[in-house]
């Protein structure tokens, strides 16, 4: 007689802060479990004679001698369209008080990243809407790009800004929380639906009163619904917030199976972690009906120091970051984002050919700035050449300032970057540029608004977009009378 694969196959040993160890049958890593009380439980460890499993639920009143039935396939989460617009936690259990979701299909939390010839190489921007990401470290559809820094200094903000801005695309956004209080998630959807950008997004939320077993699974959760979008070929951007708190619940987990504890107490498989996660992140080969993954990973820092265990593994498996540094933060200065620690390895290949023209060398003049103010603040002598450079940082840095869920389109940034590079704004007071930068959008859309329709429709700066910017600004500086 054919064994049943959904039977009971042995009996409890023992019980441990939600991790329950197995006596019986030999489990495969990954496959499901379920307990007597209805728990779920995850094969995380297997060693003889027993096998660790990962409660995802109750797991109080289990006890040693009870039953439990194994299922041979895959541990699964159900996927829908009727995902989108929803929050959910790790396990597809609905948390916004709506009415549950039907699902059409399962797939495994754990799945192989595709390979190198199932991938187009990233060359699609994904625009976030802000100006100082778009033009230094340039977001590609399919791209992993870390954003990393001490806590409060706005990288939440930056990822947040970045699914809001895909309102009026065909970009699918996922949030997933991990370890977040439950007034930041509530406060983070309702942004999202005050902004119109709750449609086309979907939250994930293993909150900080949840056990470390869903913080452990709740990225998983979101790569698995990413997958179901873009294998429908559809582009989707995937926030995970954040990777710390992540590696924080893997090693408590690990730790209580007994695993031996390396650098930071972390288990010898924390790289492996990440990387599998985040290589799940991709653009997907036309030939098999195209879509793509892009992931923003978070990663909280304790003074700065991104040479600490998880910041570093984090930094080599992700394709650049962004660096938001602390002082910058408290100086005004938002999005507080290094130049020198920020880098994408995508590069201008996430960009339109005319904000790449426009914005080859601002990393450098901007590193530059900060380079030569240290050095005049202790007292140095200033050339020419190096006032130049510090008035021209000035006015960089005033030009990357910008409001929250205030977003530029990509052809109001082109138009930005070519009112610096064209140099009509190194007369201006630095106090003045805020003033000017909106009052010269708001002209451009008030009288010449077939600029903006022609930057969109040749996304270069050829010869008719550089007159149309050039007679626009020359229109402006009449009815404005600005000292240029």
């Amino acid at each position: 007689m054919k064994k049943d694969a959904k039977m009971p196959h042995g009996t409890i040993d023992s019980v441990q802060d939600g991790v329950i160890w197995l006596k019986g049958a030999k489990l495969p890593m990954g496959s499901s479990i379920i307990f007597e009380n209805g728990t779920k439980g995850l094969v995380l460890s297997v060693s003889e004679p027993k096998s660790a499993v990962l409660a995802l639920g109750e797991w109080r009143n289990l006890s040693v001698g009870g039953s439990y039935t194994f299922d041979s396939s895959p541990f699964s989460l159900g996927v829908s369209d009727e995902l989108l617009g929803r929050v959910i936690d790790p396990l597809g259990i609905v948390l916004d008080g709506k009415p549950q979701i039907k699902f059409t299909k399962t797939l495994p939390y754990e799945r192989d990243a595709l390979g190198i010839i199932e991938r187009d190489p990233v060359d699609t921007p994904l625009s976030t809407g802000v100006l100082a990401v778009d033009a230094m470290v340039p977001i590609g559809r399919g791209q992993r790009q870390l954003m990393i820094g001490d806590r409060g200094t706005g990288k939440t903000t930056l990822a947040l800004e970045t699914l809001i801005n895909q309102k009026d695309t065909n970009v699918i956004g996922i949030y997933v929380c991990i370890g977040q209080k439950r007034s930041d998630v509530a406060t983070l959807t309702e942004t999202l639906v005050e902004e119109g950008a709750m449609g086309h997004t979907i939250v994930v939320n293993a909150d900080a009163s949840q056990a470390a077993a869903l913080w452990y699974l709740a990225p998983f959760a979101g790569a698995t619904i990413a997958e179901y979008f873009m294998e429908k070929g559809r582009d989707v951007v995937i926030v995970y917030d954040d990777l710390t708190k992540h590696a924080w619940a893997y090693r408590e987990m690990s730790l209580l199976m007994g695993r031996a504890a390396g650098r930071e107490a972390y288990p010898g498989d924390i790289f492996y972690l990440h990387s599998r996660l985040l290589e799940r992140a991709t653009k997907r080969s036309k030939k098999l009906g195209g879509g793509s993954i892009t992931a923003l990973p978070i990663i909280e820092t304790q003074g700065g120091d991104v040479s600490a265990y998880i910041p570093t593994n984090v930094i080599s498996i992700t394709d650049g970051q962004i660096y938001f540094e602390t002082d910058l933060f408290f100086k005004g200065i938002r999005p507080a984002i290094n130049p020198g620690l920020s880098v994408s390895r995508v590069g201008g290949a996430a960009q339109i050919k005319a904000t790449k023209k426009l914005s080859g060398k601002l990393r450098l003049s901007l590193s530059q700035y900060w380079e030569l103010t240290g050095f005049a603040s202790f007292g140095g002598t200033t050339d020419q050449t190096v006032h130049k450079k510090l008035e021209r940082g000035k006015r960089i840095i005033e030009l990357f300032k910008q409001s929250q869920h205030s977003p530029y389109s990509q052809a109001e940034e082109v138009a930005l970057l070519y009112l610096l590079d064209s140099g009509y704004l190194d007369s201006i007071s630095v106090l003045r540029i805020k003033e000017v930068k909106r009052e010269y959008l708001s002209f451009m859309h008030e009288h010449t608004k077939e600029v903006f329709a022609l930057i969109d429709a040749e996304k270069e700066l050829n010869s008719a977009v550089t007159k149309a910017l050039e007679m626009s600004l020359i229109e402006f500086k009449k009815v404005f009378d600005v000292n240029l």
